[in-house]
């Protein structure tokens, strides 16, 4: 029985698997930035700003006014990991915590209970291009965990483990762990309430670059499992000898090794692997619960008193100085930097493909 079990193409957003509600690859080309951080006023002629997903110039300003990103937006109910491979995020939210990561990092946010946060996207470079690469996925909470109290935690990319392995014409493959792991690779630790951090929910999130013509083994997973793999950039790419068109989704079987070859030029890839929650679904915009009176529920949470928060920032839209580096301040008052931000030598580049 072959480990490959359809085929799928990707849109916006990317169709995903139980324990995931969903995926984003947002790829934009921006310009040089302003003063402000956004890119010319003279480029945003005919946008709709504040509801601006057409894609015009190469580029989204998504619903910001000035600087593209999500101004202050609340969830409820699920998680948001957010994995960046170029350019600048920068988090506010209404704990207090607030920060500014880049490539290479990842930012990991239980919304539990109720939170609101903004995630916009400085143009920090005024004399080159500012081009934004990212993938946010929301991963679902079980019943039990749906009003956890929010948090966020940041995977600096000198942190987020990851490995080479060379086939057998020595041509290499990159895998980046933001979870999961396997064969004495430990990724850091999920949040204390997530799915992942459940033992047996064998939740996987790997970045994986295969290097032109290189052929990698994908170790088998837990039975039961769903396993889903995004073939994001690249020109050609086999799965368990069936060509995979670029920009398409290989569903797989988890419990089985699964052979990739790549063509010229290599392939970029992310694999989503979880147990299923195999719980009710209930969505309406930025909330997930299992029905929907707890969805009109947390309508009326939010509406009476914005889930017992108050948002501490001057703007929706916050945005840090632009010579400002990578950091983040929790809640708490605790400041983490990713240190010297040189990645440690086992870790190597970031796979761009």
């Amino acid at each position: 029985m072959s480990a490959l079990i359809e085929i799928t193409p990707l849109g916006f957003p990317w169709p995903t698997l139980d324990p995931f509600l969903f995926c984003v690859h947002h790829l934009d080309h921006y310009p040089a930035g302003g003063e402000h951080q956004g890119p010319d006023p003279s480029l945003l002629a005919g946008r709709q700003l504040g509801m601006d997903f057409e894609t015009r110039d190469g580029f989204r300003m998504y619903h910001g006014r000035a600087v593209p990103g999500f101004p202050r937006h609340p969830h409820r109910g699920f998680e948001t990991v957010t994995l960046l491979t170029q350019g600048y995020c920068d988090h506010s939210d209404s704990l207090g915590a607030t920060a500014r990561f880049g490539p290479g990092d990842a930012q990991w946010m239980t919304a539990g209970r109720g939170i609101e946060h903004a995630e916009m996207f400085p143009l920090r470079h005024r004399d080159q291009d500012n081009t934004l690469e990212l993938f946010q996925l929301w991963l679902n909470l079980p019943a039990s965990r749906k009003l956890a109290n929010p948090s966020f935690s940041m995977l600096w990319r000198n942190r987020i483990p990851r490995r080479r392995f060379t086939d057998a014409q020595g041509r290499d493959a990159e895998i980046i762990f933001v979870a999961g792991g396997f064969d004495g690779v430990e990724p850091a630790a999920p949040p204390p309430d997530s799915w992942a951090s459940q033992a047996d929910a064998d939740v996987a999130i790997w970045l994986i670059h295969l290097a032109e013509h290189a052929t990698y083994r994908l170790p088998s997973a837990q039975p039961g499992s769903n396993r889903a793999l995004y073939f994001y950039r690249g020109d050609h790419l086999t799965v368990e000898d069936q060509p995979l068109p670029a920009y398409h989704r290989a569903t797989l079987r988890a419990d089985q090794p699964v052979d990739l070859q790549a063509g010229p030029g290599g392939a970029d890839l992310l694999l989503l692997q979880g147990r299923p929650i195999n719980e009710p679904v209930a969505q309406q915009g930025p909330f997930v619960m299992n029905t929907p009176g707890e969805i009109r529920q947390a309508f009326l949470d939010y509406q009476r008193d914005r889930f017992g928060q108050r948002w501490p920032w001057d703007a929706d839209d916050p945005v840090h100085d632009r010579e400002r580096d990578r950091f983040a301040i929790h809640a708490d008052g605790r400041e983490d930097t990713p240190g010297d931000g040189v990645q440690s030598p086992e870790a190597g580049p970031v796979a761009a493909g």
